[in-house]
């Protein structure tokens, strides 16, 4: 455990002022950083005032770009490697996730995971294999890279919400389609939602459906009756 990197980034502090109740942690893309997801901290600030907000950066130098970080490499795109990729990080996030439970005191029902693209790939992969069961996992533009790996009857099963924008070049589309229906094969309440002609980014459709999948997952708004 002494070799486990430890994570460190941007937060923000609940902006009623008071000791937080629930942690809303953000994991940015490749070639970003911590930054690039805590400035939505202040819109959701909004909508959840008892949030501690935190964005640990990646703990690699970005490979494929002159400046940012990564949690893994994408330079070989073969599954095999992926797999190791997100494997040999998962790890380090689980730690951080320890760390941050621990210091405000907070159990992991009160934890919820916001992905961007790697970062989303990161929270689908690792999440299922965290100790404890979190509120929910939010993840944009991104996709579940070993899906066979869910087929284990000790993972976790935190409700799930992908959104993806239609014209994405990065990472298609497809993948969240494809990703939700292996989820929902494994058991998962997962849902998919698109933002029609966006590319790789979140707009203000994905971001409001984020906040109410965030308010039904901390418990905050009912979930509607299907």
């Amino acid at each position: 455990m002494t070799d486990t990197p430890v994570l460190s980034g941007p937060e923000q502090a609940p902006t009623d002022g008071k000791k937080p109740d629930r942690l809303i942690i953000f994991l940015h893309g490749l070639g970003a950083n911590g930054d690039d997801l805590i400035s939505l901290a202040p819109v959701l600030g909004q909508v959840f005032p008892t949030a501690q907000f935190l964005a640990p950066n990646a703990p690699e130098e970005c490979d494929m770009a002159p400046m940012g970080l990564q949690w893994f490499s994408l330079q070989d795109m073969s599954r095999e490697q992926l797999q190791a990729g997100v494997d040999s990080v998962t790890p380090v996030l689980h730690r951080y996730l320890d760390d941050q439970i621990a210091r405000f005191s907070v159990t992991p029902d009160r934890v919820a995971i916001v992905g961007f693209s790697q970062g989303t790939m990161l929270a689908l992969h690792a999440m299922p294999k965290y100790s404890g069961l979190v509120a929910g996992v939010l993840g944009y533009s991104g996709m579940l890279i070993a899906p066979e790996s869910l087929a284990d009857e000790n993972i976790r099963k935190p409700p799930t919400l992908l959104i993806h924008g239609t014209e994405d070049p990065v990472v298609p589309a497809e993948m969240s389609k494809v990703s939700g229906e292996a989820m929902k094969m494994a058991g998962f309440d997962v849902e998919v939602a698109y933002s029609k002609g966006l590319g790789h980014s979140i707009d203000e459709a994905g971001l409001r459906l984020g906040i109410e999948f965030l308010q039904r997952a901390f418990g905050d708004k009912e979930v509607p009756e299907t």
